[in-house]
């Protein structure tokens, strides 16, 4: 079985319609594959109607903003129950605070003389939960800079950069007992990607652990061979699986649908821990 669980559409930051990913996560050749859209579900409806009949196994889920000791972090959902009160709320939080952020961002960006505006991020995001790689967008647009992941640098909107704005994000203790209390299965995205910015201590590794995360996202882009290692340790040791996903953004980042996958044994692990929702086999 080939398993991708980390997949974004165009219901957050990446560029295909949930739709389109369930056609390429076929065309990849892909058993299963996650919608893992930043902060909303907005996306599970229209992924869940195109994969019938495609043989094509879907996972709902949800990617996590979240915030520790001054550093940023992603959590990973995946099949809980997307009407849990307590949980739909704090999504609903962190989502609408991405437009009051985006706004700042945009501005903080003109100060420094982008030639960007706030009408021009929204059209790049269309019906999108409004984030930084929009803005990215916009910036390459304009000719700011070559790439989006040249836009990602402290001269612009990397984590403490000069154009970025800190949005209201989750406790990841919190998100992780939110994430079970709906019956989900929370995964750390990207633990070791340090060229992201600053990563947590295997201390905090070990404190979500302890209050009910299941596995680590050990083989990405952003992780070289002795990260992956190291994670791979930590894991075992703290009783937690491992996976590996592409982070699929569309034609937003080079990397491939399947270009890291999950091995099945881990696959069945974190459906078996599942209460909240279930896989949509197509």
């Amino acid at each position: 079985m080939r398993i991708d669980l980390h997949a974004h559409s165009n219901a957050s930051d990446g560029t295909d319609s949930p739709a389109e990913l369930v056609a390429a996560a076929v065309a990849a050749g892909l058993d299963v594959v996650a919608l893992t859209d930043h902060d909303t579900v907005a996306g599970h409806a229209e992924a869940a109607e195109a994969v019938r009949g495609t043989g094509l196994t879907l996972v709902p889920g949800a990617e996590l903003s979240c915030h520790v000791d001054g550093i940023s972090m992603h959590l990973l959902a995946y099949l809980f129950d997307p009407a849990e009160a307590a949980f739909a709320a704090e999504r609903e939080l962190v989502r609408t605070d991405r437009f009051r952020r985006g706004r700042a961002i945009v501005e903080r960006c003109r100060e420094l003389g982008a030639p960007i505006d706030w009408e021009q991020v929204e059209r790049i995001a269309g019906a999108g939960s409004v984030g930084r790689p929009h803005i990215a967008s916009a910036l390459v647009e304009a000719g700011v800079v070559a790439t989006v992941s040249d836009a990602f640098t402290a001269e612009w909107l990397a984590n403490g950069g000069r154009a970025d704005v800190r949005k209201h994000e989750t406790d990841p203790v919190t998100a992780v007992r939110l994430v079970r209390a709906a019956g989900g299965v929370p995964v750390f995205a990207h633990p070791g990607a340090v060229k992201r910015g600053r990563t947590v201590s295997d201390e905090v590794i070990a404190d979500l652990a302890a209050a009910g995360l299941g596995g680590l996202e050990v083989d990405h882009t952003d992780h070289d061979g002795p990260t992956r290692e190291h994670l791979r340790g930590l894991a075992a040791e703290l009783g937690l699986f491992t996976t590996g996903s592409s982070d699929y953004h569309g034609h937003r980042k080079t990397v491939r649908l399947g270009e890291y996958t999950t091995d099945p044994a881990a696959y069945e692990q974190l459906v078996g821990q599942a209460t909240g929702a279930a896989p949509i086999r197509g």
